[in-house]
């Protein structure tokens, strides 16, 4: 390391001792062989060979300095000084270095653009100056010269730390210190090791000294001084020592190359002004640019450049500075960053199958890489491997070493909700649970970001290279900021929103509401900038679908009005793609929003919307077919009909079509009012549905259900019993066709809970066992204990199906089966659920099956509440269809029912109230019977004998009408008189007891006042003879005791009224007699009354009575003597 160099500086070689001739330093010409000649001639000290050759050096001239030193050794070799040669070796060792640094790391296979024809690796070159060292430290030897010094040293321990020997180049740096302190290369290697180490402070320190001894040193100590700053996060002294150094050496590419990189971090900060950004982005490329052109093998320099290339789709020059990257780096994170943006440019152009192998190359390296990982996956997706793809970024985001990266778990889900080849559906529900929780990761992570704020930009460390010691630099283009900006984008990600709606829609609405909300507030965020018509309409139809699935029709038809407006500007604004788009979308929220019409019962405003649809588009059949269920439910079934043989006609391949076409046959199929099913539209039906599975498409799931209900229901009601065995046989034929149909659609579908329904259906009503022979074994047991068996094999189906399903078709077939097995209780709760929930209470068929149930349960229990409950329910039911002739007659029987109920249970369980009210209705069942008698009508859905018979028992029942309330009423009177005679029992027998216990409670108060005064007369006279008894003592002591005691008289005295407690403290044995008749009752008091007080002697209790003081402790305590 040298100092200022002086403005002339010269050397002199001696001729044969005879003529001297002087060599200016400044004016070398880069052929070497003029000043060969005059060495050799000469033959110089090992000195001025050396010093030639580093002049040589110092202006560049590298390959003029090896030949010198090389003819060094060639010309001491032939005068006999081989052993002075060690300086030499040591000066071509650290030539060799100089070489490495220039020298590329590995040749890349497969090279495109960066080709190295002919050059050496950086290991040849270490290896052949490891060779100089070793030779020169031996011929010294040979020579009998000492072996090292300052020079061997430094060479050695700068070899060692350019092949990362580090401890080794430690010792060899601090040997040197030890024996000079100030040694400049020392110190910089030394500093360039703690740093390394991440030892910040103390390099720093080392970096400063190095400055104060030579403040012109090269390499200028002024990087080292900035690198440790930046690592302290001194960021703003960093770029001070930086620009300090490009004022001191402006040729320094090092500086130009950390100054580029602090200036590109900078303009990634987006706190600051846009403007200041943009300048700080371009200061920082010139930087950049200008550290290239004076080192262009510098990896650093060559891998920003790379990235600002491929931003500009230059993939050219961009391929051959990834390369440059790649052969000339030393660390491996400037060498995976060079592999990985090599495969990014591969990628770009298509070559897919070399980006991968670049992209695992990067992988091996550094398996944590967030681009890498990314990039490898990529990759792995377009060539097909998702489930490689999928566990390469499993490996960078689960434990036990996950990486906080939103970008890797946003594609990580992504992966996992798509659907793969060969996925089971168990498979399938995992994977989706799966990305459920990473979308949940990457938006906890942004939302931790966005309360943190954003952190400050992360620089990962490289290197770079000047002369002969290496500095460390940093490299932060292209660099992530860490937290919150790394997962900046994904709040702003509709894509990811959407499909975060998507995962949540069947299990959490709410969830899926949300997702949609935020894709839409992201879509509007660009639309500020972009433009009213960039807002995604599809996102506002989505919402506004869910609120329509919501029941929230006005808020759905907002939405949908709001969508179908954004999507008709986009089709005639935007490029002929986007007009394809937008009316494409216009279209589906047209048809969408004729929908939420409709379900508001706004049909004029419906059936507008679906004809002009169908104006612009005259073949989209989903609005001809809810165009055609709106005329038949307004029943103009001609014209729906007509509509839908329109659409048949054109398309008679379409099987949502077909289907619904099925549907309108059967329900024009409905039995009447009579009870009777139209048998010529369910022949239709069945023709048509046989040629939708012949014809169309035999797998179809719908159409198999389909054929099956129309078999059952031909069969159920084309031939009523009576019937003779060849129409039996038919007849369960088309039954066993029915349920093979139903399982014939359960394995195409093994989760169509419509067919799992039909075939529990027909197990509820065991169609294929009593049924087919209906007529024939009606009323037997063994038929009833089947049909309770079959009954309670179909509810556990219809519990199934309702966890799949829930319609209130379920829950009346669950109704029907508890009714067969007689769980009246069950049966009602079915049918409530099914009225309820379902249909509003409006079905008169639901009404009926209720009314049926309460009138089973009233037979059952002999209750009139049960009736009264089955009548309020048939008269809701004829409240809906007052037309409906059968459930007139219903009400009438059960009024009637209700009377003969009353009539035959016990008085005690009913009331004249209750009798007078079933008499009267009785009376109006009556009279409904004879309506329904004379009715003149030709067919009535109920028998007109039947009636007429119940009307004649009617009225014998109405004739026993009074004598059943005169009944009544005695036997009420008789039950009130008795009931009467025991509450006057009751309350005399109350006074008694009352009277009894408060002549006892006046006793028990006079004897309790009588004790009191007992008590009070006995205290008095207590207290009089204490007092007396107290006296006596004290004057008795006095007489006793000598006059030294005195003192203690007044403590006595003092304490004369605790010689009790005293006393009790230490008891002597008492002779007791016998107590009298009062001391039990006065013991309560406190022991005033006891014989040991009267009976003893005063004397001999003063002789044991004592005034423990507090001197006398240790003798209190002590044993007592046994009296």
């Amino acid at each position: 390391m040298d100092g200022p160099t002086p403005a002339s500086r010269s050397i002199d070689i001696e001729l044969g001792g005879q003529e001297i001739i002087t060599i200016d330093l400044a004016d070398l010409d880069s052929n070497p062989e003029d000043v060969l000649e005059l060495l050799r001639e000469g033959q110089c000290k090992v000195s001025v060979w050396a010093r030639l050759a580093s002049e040589y050096w110092r202006k560049g001239h590298l390959e003029a300095a090896e030949r010198i030193a090389n003819a060094a050794l060639e010309s001491l070799q032939s005068n006999g000084q081989s052993a002075q040669s060690q300086p030499i070796y040591s000066l071509l060792a650290n030539i060799q270095i100089a070489y490495a640094r220039q020298a590329p790391k590995l040749h890349l296979p497969g090279v495109r653009e960066d080709v190295l024809t002919g050059e050496r690796t950086k290991e040849e070159y270490h290896r052949e100056a490891a060779q100089y060292l070793n030779m020169g430290d031996r011929v010294a030897a040979e020579g009998g010269e000492s072996v090292g010094g300052a020079l061997s040293f430094l060479t050695r321990g700068i070899h060692q730390f350019a092949t990362r020997s580090m401890e080794d180049a430690l010792r060899s740096f601090e040997g040197v210190l030890a024996e000079k302190p100030t040694n400049l290369v020392a110190l910089m290697g030394k500093a360039r090791l703690l740093y390394a180490r991440r030892q910040y402070p103390q390099a720093l320190k080392l970096f400063q000294q190095i400055l104060q001894l030579n403040p012109r040193c090269l390499p200028d100590p002024r990087i080292g001084i900035g690198l440790c700053l930046w690592a302290m996060d001194h960021k703003a002294k960093a770029r001070s020592a930086w620009l300090r150094s490009a004022e001191v050496n402006p040729t320094q590419w090092s500086t130009q190359l950390l100054l580029g990189l602090e200036a590109i971090n900078a303009s990634k900060n987006e706190s600051r002004p846009e403007e200041e950004r943009a300048n700080s982005f371009r200061v920082g490329t010139k930087h950049i640019e200008r550290a290239f052109k004076t080192n262009n093998k510098s990896a650093a320099a060559a891998n920003v450049l790379c990235e600002l290339f491929v931003r500009k789709g230059n993939y050219k020059t961009a391929l051959k500075l990834a390369e440059r990257t790649i052969q000339f780096a030393d660390t491996l994170p400037v060498v995976t960053e060079g592999y990985i943006r090599t495969a990014r440019v591969l990628h770009a152009q298509g070559h897919v199958p070399e980006a991968t192998r670049l992209f695992m190359t990067a992988a091996e390296g550094q398996p944590h890489h967030i681009l890498g990982a990314i990039g490898l996956a990529q990759t792995q997706t377009q060539s097909g491997e998702i489930a490689a793809a999928i566990h390469t970024l499993d490996t960078l985001v689960q434990p036990p070493n996950p990486t906080k990266s939103a970008d890797a778990l946003v594609f990580l889900a992504s992966l996992r909700a798509s659907p793969r080849p060969g996925m089971s559906s168990s498979d399938a529900a995992q994977e989706k649970v799966k990305a459920r929780e990473l979308y949940d990761r990457a938006q906890r992570m942004h939302e931790e970001a966005e309360q943190g704020g954003l952190l400050r930009p992360a620089i990962t460390q490289s290197t770079a290279v000047h002369a002969s010691v290496k500095v460390a630099a940093v490299v932060a283009a292209g660099s992530t900021w860490g937290g919150g900006k790394m997962c900046g984008w994904v709040a702003g990600d509709v894509d990811m929103h959407a499909e975060i709606a998507r995962l949540w829609q069947e299990e959490a609405p709410e969830r899926t509401r949300k997702a949609l909300r935020d894709a839409l507030r992201v879509s509007e965020v660009a639309a500020a900038v972009g433009g009213a018509e960039r807002v995604d309409p599809r996102l506002v139809n989505n919402l506004a679908a869910l609120a329509h699935m919501d029941g929230a029709l006005e808020e759905a038809q907002r939405m949908y009005e709001d969508a179908l407006i954004k999507a008709s500007a986009l089709a005639q604004q935007g490029d002929a793609r986007e007009k394809q788009n937008g009316e494409a979308m216009a279209t589906t929220m047209l048809y969408n929003l004729a929908r939420v019409y409709e379900d508001s019962g706004d049909l004029e405003r419906a059936k507008e919307a679906y004809d002009k649809l169908l104006a612009r588009h005259p073949e989209y059949i989903d609005a001809k077919i809810r165009l055609a269920d709106m005329l038949y439910k307004s029943h103009q079934s001609n014209e729906a009909h007509d509509l839908l043989k329109q659409a048949l006609t054109s398309q008679p391949s379409h099987l949502t079509l077909r289907a619904y076409y099925t549907h309108f046959l059967v329900s024009s199929a409905a039995p009447t009012t009579f009870g009777q099913v139209h048998m010529q539209p369910l022949r239709a039906a069945y023709n048509f549905v046989y040629a939708t599975l012949s014809d169309h498409n035999k797998h179809d799931v719908y159409a198999h259900c389909a054929a099956a209900l129309v078999h059952y229901m031909m069969n159920r009601e084309m031939l009523r019993p009576p019937l003779d065995p060849a129409q039996l046989a038919e007849r369960k034929k088309g039954f066993v066709r029915s349920a093979e149909f139903y399982d014939k659609a359960l394995v195409l579908d093994p989760c169509c809970a419509v067919a799992a329904q039909g075939l529990a259906i027909v197990t509820a009503e065991d169609a294929l066992g009593s049924l087919v022979g209906a007529g024939h074994s009606a009323g037997s047991a063994d038929e009833a204990q089947r049909r309770v068996r079959s009954a309670r094999d179909a509810l556990e189906v219809f519990a199934k199906i309702r966890e799949s399903i829930s319609t209130g078709d379920v829950y009346v077939n669950m109704g029907h089966c508890y009714y067969v097995r007689e769980d009246f209780d069950r049966a009602l709760e079915s049918y409530e659920t099914a009225s309820s929930r379902f249909f509003d209470n409006k079905n008169a068929n639901v009404l009926m099956q209720q009314c049926r149930a309460w009138y089973a349960k009233a037979n059952k229990d002999q209750s009139y509440a049960s009736m009264k409950s089955a009548l309020k329910y048939a008269e809701m039911a004829r409240a809906l269809e007052p037309e409906d002739k059968a459930t007139t007659y219903n009400i009438a029987v059960i009024q009637q029912k209700a009377a003969e109920l009353l009539f035959n249970i016990p008085p005690a369980k009913r009331s004249v109230a209750e009798l007078e009210e079933a008499i009267e209705q009785a009376k109006q069942g009556n009279k409904a019977f004879g309506e329904l008698t004379a009715d003149p009508s030709a067919a009535v859905p109920y028998d007109r004998e039947l009636a007429e018979q119940r009307m004649k028992y009617g009225e014998g029942m109405l004739r026993r009408a009074e004598e059943q309330i005169a009944n009544q009423r005695q036997f009420e009177d008789e039950a009130r008189e008795k009931l009467d005679a025991v509450r006057q029992r009751r309350l005399e027998e109350r006074l008694r007891l009352e009277a009894i216990e408060k002549e006892k409670e006046d006793q028990r108060r006079v004897e309790a006042e009588a004790l009191r005064e007992t008590r009070k007369r006995q205290q008095e006279e207590a207290a009089e003879w204490m007092k007396g008894y107290a006296d006596s003592s004290d004057e008795e002591t006095r007489e006793k005791r000598p006059r030294k005691q005195g003192a203690k008289k007044v403590k006595v005295e003092a304490d004369s009224a605790g010689e009790d407690a005293v006393a009790g403290a230490e008891p002597k044995k008492k002779r007791r007699t016998k107590k009298p008749a009062s001391a039990d009752a006065e013991e309560d008091e406190g022991g005033l009354f006891s014989d040991d007080g009267v009976d003893s002697k005063p004397k001999k209790r003063l002789n044991k009575k004592r005034v423990v003081r507090d001197e006398d402790d240790q003798e209190a305590t002590g044993p007592r003597k046994k009296q």
